[in-house]
């Protein structure tokens, strides 16, 4: 049996800084990311990886939303499940409550590309072999 593994990332810094938490499990990986001005759970997505339907020698996912109602934290929740469980393989579910009042497109951009980085460090870590340092 092997025991979980916990990994923690960030990218940005005051009101546009993301944390992402993972829990790798050996064959699956939850992943938590919250920030901004108020970290919450704004948005689940379950992704699983299949071959692509494009190029089967690649691997892609397919993937289920929840969204609380008034929230759009799927729009990163979504894509970045699907991300994971292509990398690593294994099923993914990403969980997004990221949130700055009055946001402008601007910090929106911001905060999906620090969503962005952070869940990228993430799968670095994990995707080394177990026991690599």
């Amino acid at each position: 049996m092997h025991e979980p593994i916990l990994k923690t990332a960030a990218a940005g810094a005051g009101r546009w800084r993301v944390s992402a938490t993972a829990i790798a499990t050996g064959d699956g990986v939850t992943i938590h990311l919250g920030g901004g001005e108020r970290p919450h759970v704004g948005a689940v997505a379950i992704a699983i990886p299949r071959p692509s339907l494009r190029d089967p020698a690649r691997t892609s996912a397919t993937s289920s939303v929840i969204t609380v109602t008034g929230h759009k934290d799927d729009e990163l929740a979504k894509p970045l499940a699907e991300l994971a469980a292509a990398r690593l393989g294994q099923v993914a579910v990403v969980v997004v409550g990221v949130h700055v009042e009055a946001a402008t497109d601007e910090d929106i951009e911001r905060l999906a590309d620090h969503a962005r980085q952070a869940v990228e460090a993430l799968l670095a870590q994990l995707e080394r072999p177990r026991g690599a340092s």
